[in-house]
């Protein structure tokens, strides 16, 4: 039994292809920028809900919960960091 190809399975492989490049970026930059690296992951962790929302599967969608919610406390202490007075 195999899934059909849709929007939505098209829609996870875009959030997989966002995560992967944010470790990409992480591993190949020496001071990555926080707000690409979360942000990139932010999307990806949303596309690939949006997926598994439909094609369910729930450890992966627990997964994405918890992905997004790591991403977004980075944001938040990037957005911190970023207004404190040098």
């Amino acid at each position: 039994m195999s899934e059909a190809f849709d929007i939505y399975t098209a829609v996870g492989f875009v959030g997989m292809a966002c995560i992967i490049a944010a470790y990409a970026y992480l591993t190949w930059k020496d001071e990555p920028n926080p707000f690409i690296l979360h942000g990139t992951n932010l999307l990806g962790a949303a596309l690939l809900t949006v997926s598994l929302l439909v094609h369910t599967n729930w450890p992966s969608l627990v997964l994405e919960g918890f992905w997004a919610a790591i991403a977004l406390w980075g944001l938040w202490k990037a957005l911190k960091s970023r207004s404190r007075p040098e």
